[in-house]
């Protein structure tokens, strides 16, 4: 007879008592009722809290948190009043120090139960010096649907601007806007230029896009700053050309903010929600802002990548500058534009970059170029067809590769191109420590890890960087 899977212990719409134990992935909070998990949003390790469940599976369940009941002796006041509900922070409510520690423990864990490294250990997280106001870009959304608040839901007063929001989108609703009365991730100037946008487009009537009729006007703002050039970007993203009201919101905005140097035009005129566009304008200025990262300068472009917090950006490359010998040849894996290649370009006498999209192929040779590092190269394409043995006979075999894969990581072919090389040295930088974990553990039968390093790029988030060193179990 087949043995039976015990029922649930929860049922979807049921509400409970939860003791919060853990601070798990995504930055939910974990409680049980037995042995079965439920993760829990804007809560605390030591949080007693009521909440209805709504979302159910076999072996685990979401709960909505309802009220709570006796709060952790960690919890902290939030800096933003829109902690809890905007997407764009997670752990405002516990300290910064406690954010670092649960952090270092989802890497840690993640090497354990998916990686399968038992004796493991990794360094003290580097955390960053100021864990608000460090985001060089951010973008922002219009829209004519905004999020109304509990508070306001159950107001019986008229709200006069319920058809216009500029902010960020409610998490999990693409068409649902926060307007935002504050910001602090970054610099206290963007905030000032967002809220004095949104006043001048309600007091001329501009409308805002509309996702599901495709109308409007005002689609994003987009925000970008630098920390070591003064330069400041702003990039508004429309639905359409309208010189009649651009031509006054430039003037206005130069002489609201003249700390501007450079104000971008950009048309999105499709269905896309992409802020890219098909085109930009230039109103004011060259069109791009320079950064430095180190010794190296960079050309930011209105839709150039570039890591989104700088100070913590060369934190994250000098651990990898830091883990090298000079060497013959490098590759450096999903390059992107080139960033890191030129940070490392004085450790290798041959930098090889490849990367997947073109314009960013293109933009790491105008970086290596204007850096003058002519010994790197770069190379376009799907990593899992161009990183090839004919690839490797024009370059030459890596002495060290580093890699930057995205989310999902690297794909199995090229694991195994790297097996068949067997580079003396990887260093294998991932957003995602989940998905290193699970490649590292194919890696370990060629090499040894010698150390794992988190980052923390983004403060107030779950979000954490990780740089794990492999040296070939035979050097």
């Amino acid at each position: 007879m087949s043995q039976q899977t015990p029922p649930s212990p929860v049922k979807k719409g049921k509400e409970l008592i939860l003791d919060i134990t853990t601070a798990a992935f995504e930055g939910k909070g974990l409680g049980r009722v037995g042995e079965y998990a439920v993760f829990v949003k804007n809560t605390a390790p030591g949080d007693q809290v009521r909440v209805r469940i709504i979302r159910k599976r076999k072996n685990y369940a979401e709960g909505l948190l309802l009220e709570l009941l006796a709060p952790s002796p960690v919890r902290i006041s939030p800096k933003c009043r829109h902690a809890g509900t905007c997407g764009g922070c997670t752990w405002q409510h516990i300290p910064y120090e406690k954010e670092l520690a649960y952090k270092s423990g989802h890497v840690k864990d993640h090497f354990q139960r998916i990686g399968g490294f038992r004796d493991i250990s990794t360094e003290p997280v580097i955390g960053a010096p100021e864990p608000f106001y460090y985001r060089n870009k951010m973008e922002y959304t219009f829209g004519d649907r905004r999020w109304l608040t509990d508070e306001e839901v159950q107001s019986d007063r008229e709200i006069a601007d319920r058809d216009f929001a500029l902010g960020l989108h409610v998490p999990g609703r693409y068409d649902r806007i926060l307007n935002l009365e504050e910001c602090h991730l970054q610099d206290t100037v963007s905030f000032r230029i967002l809220d004095a946008v949104r006043e001048y487009a309600l007091a001329n009537d501009i409308p805002p896009y509309n996702t599901h009729r495709h109308e409007g006007f005002l689609r994003n703002l987009i925000i970008r700053n630098t920390e070591h050039t003064g330069d400041l970007m702003v990039n508004l993203v429309t639905n359409g050309e309208n010189e009649e009201i651009m031509q006054p919101f430039n003037s206005w905005l130069l002489e609201r903010f003249p700390e501007i140097t450079t104000v971008i035009h950009t048309i999105n005129d499709t269905r896309s929600p992409s802020s890219e566009g098909r085109y930009q304008k230039v109103l004011f200025g060259p069109g791009y802002i320079r950064e430095y990262l180190g010794p190296y300068h960079f050309r930011i472009d209105p839709n150039t990548f570039f890591q989104t917090n700088t100070h913590q950006a060369r934190a994250l490359y000098d651990v990898v500058l830091g883990s090298l010998d000079k060497v013959p040849v490098l590759y450096d894996l999903y390059c992107g534009v080139g960033t890191l290649s030129v940070y490392l370009s004085g450790m290798a006498n041959r930098v090889v970059g490849i990367e997947v999209h073109a314009g960013a192929v293109k933009k790491a040779r105008e970086n290596a170029a204007e850096n003058g590092v002519s010994h790197a190269v770069f190379e376009q394409g799907d990593m899992k067809d161009i990183f090839n043995d004919d690839l490797i006979r024009r370059h030459g075999r890596p002495d060290v590769i580093v890699t930057d894969p995205p989310r999902a990581g690297m794909h199995e072919s090229v694991i195994r191109q790297i097996i068949s090389i067997l580079p003396n040295k990887i260093i294998y930088v991932s957003c995602n420590s989940s998905t290193q974990a699970r490649d590292v553990a194919l890696l370990s039968e060629h090499y040894r890890l010698e150390r794992i390093q988190p980052v923390d790029m983004f403060p107030r988030t779950y979000h954490i960087e990780s740089v794990a060193v492999l040296s070939r179990n035979d050097t």
